[in-house]
């Protein structure tokens, strides 16, 4: 039945996919042909899938023509992933078994002659029966070896895009790129192309990339965007852009809960502020970010920590020791607690995590440790754009955020594989230094945009009561050496000299 072409180029449906309609900017213009192209195994047949049962889901006619897969072999496919098949009607257009017989081999015609007009009447045949508003062609591999040349291969993909238009009907191609030579022919002729790349993994999962090369008249969302596959279909993480969601949050100071702790800091730490907590191994920095958190959520407001280096019960059991009750806001649903292994995550969707998070209301979001994030990441090169990108989206929603960040070293100089000191707002350093034969910690402000500081060391200890910070360490001169001097022997060398 031959309908008008829907002519609006913001007339969208959605794709099914979740995270996908979002990098579109809203989803596929209506009536148009779409390529979907990627490496086998790339996820392209799930996606195809998604996009037909989101099609049923609304009451549409969907068809999905295979020139490669069966129908069972599909159906299996949508079990594993948990999709109802209900409304979809697959139709397989596969060579017969009787090609291997060697008297049904072509010995005057050249295939392409043959079997390319017939597959193109069983395919137009099986779209007049159902008149789909949505379409799957799987794949274009099998057109284009069909085809014979790059000439007749266009031209029928041409008579395909026209044929779907005068029937108002939405087509999705498939192509693996296992044919010779690679396809920019369908690139051209389609309205929008989304890549689908793997990218290898020295360790752990490979990292699945999403991109959008082309979609006429749609300012979607450029550059490279992390997606998974899971049990329930593809899952796209759309890269975070801070300036699409900008708001204005009045700035006001987050107490931790410690008095001295808050005079160090100038009364606290300002809402939508990131800090930093730098130092060694064991001088105390995820039991100081965990301060905030347990504060926060004696207050009835949300948190979130994301920890890498720790299990769960090993972080529960370290707090329940120095008299910190994560245990209770995690049962009340205050705090959200989110063990990462950096081996089978891609920063996108860690970033997608973070996000959600303070989407979902935390006030307090930890992440233990930035090495740890270093970890997650393929490239080194990328952390600190991605890490701003947080940051920034976590600073516009007024969320108190706290890095750890682990330094090599113990005492005197010690050095980071990571620096982002430059973008945290704030920067809280831990030392331990050597005094009268034994190892003290000290802690310090050396950075701070929101308000005055104080610029003193003073004394820090971890005890049954929780964290302490005590005087000023007025006493010593050179206690970021590890090893300092007490002001009376140098003020004593100095009245000798």
């Amino acid at each position: 039945m031959l309908q008008p072409q829907n002519n609006q180029t913001d007339a969208f449906i959605s794709t099914g996919i979740d995270g996908l309609d979002s990098i579109l900017a809203g989803g596929l213009t209506k009536d148009r042909l779409y390529l979907l192209e990627g490496d086998p195994g790339s996820g392209k047949t799930t996606m195809a899938l998604q996009f037909l049962v989101e099609g049923a889901r609304r009451g549409e006619p969907v068809l999905y023509i295979t020139l490669a897969e069966n129908e069972v072999e599909l159906r299996a496919v949508a079990r594993s992933h948990g999709f109802s098949m209900d409304g979809i009607s697959v139709h397989e257009i596969i060579a017969a078994e009787s090609v291997l017989d060697p008297d049904e081999q072509y010995t005057v015609f050249h295939p392409s002659e043959v079997e390319l007009g017939e597959t193109n009447r069983r395919i137009l045949s099986h779209i007049e029966q159902l008149n789909p508003s949505r379409v799957v062609l799987d794949s274009l591999s099998e057109l284009q070896l069909l085809a014979g040349s790059a000439l007749r291969y266009r031209r029928h993909v041409l008579a395909l895009k026209q044929y779907f238009a005068r029937r108002a009907c939405t087509a999705l191609f498939l192509d693996d790129q296992t044919a010779v030579g690679g396809d920019q022919q369908v690139r051209s002729i389609a309205h929008g192309v989304i890549s689908l790349q793997q990218a290898e993994s020295g360790y752990g999962a490979e990292r699945r990339i999403l991109r959008v090369l082309k979609y006429r008249g749609i300012d979607y969302r450029r550059g490279p965007h992390d997606y998974v596959i899971v049990r329930g279909g593809v899952v796209a993480f759309p890269r975070i852009v801070p300036s699409e969601s900008r708001e204005a949050v009045a700035r006001h100071q987050v107490a931790s809960g410690r008095a001295e702790l808050d005079a160090l800091l100038g009364g606290g730490i300002e809402a939508g502020s990131s800090t930093l907590i730098s130092g060694p191994p064991g001088t105390g920095k995820s039991s100081l970010a965990a301060q905030f958190v347990k504060t926060a959520t004696g207050q009835g407001h949300k948190a979130a920590m994301f920890v890498f280096e720790e299990a769960l019960s090993t972080l529960l059991n370290r707090a329940d020791g120095i008299g910190m009750d994560l245990r209770t806001p995690i049962a009340e649903g205050l705090l959200t607690v989110h063990q990462i292994d950096p081996a089978e995550l891609s920063p996108g969707q860690f970033s997608h995590m973070v996000c959600r998070a303070a989407d979902a209301g935390a006030r307090v979001v930890v992440i233990d440790s930035l090495n740890g994030y270093l970890n997650a990441m393929p490239e080194a090169r990328f952390l600190t754009t991605h890490l701003r990108e947080v940051l920034t989206y976590l600073g516009q929603r007024g969320v108190v955020t706290l890095l750890v960040g682990v330094q090599q070293g113990v005492i005197g100089n010690m050095s980071s594989n990571v620096d982002v000191s430059y973008l945290a707002d704030n920067v809280l350093l831990l030392r331990y230094y050597e005094a009268f034969g034994a190892v003290h910690k000290a802690l310090s402000v050396f950075k701070k945009r929101g308000s005055e500081h104080e610029t003193t060391l003073r004394s820090f200890d971890i005890t049954r009561q929780g964290i302490q910070v005590g005087p000023v360490l007025a006493g010593f001169r050179g206690i970021l050496t590890g090893v300092p001097t007490p002001e009376e022997h140098v003020a004593g060398k100095e009245s000798h000299g």
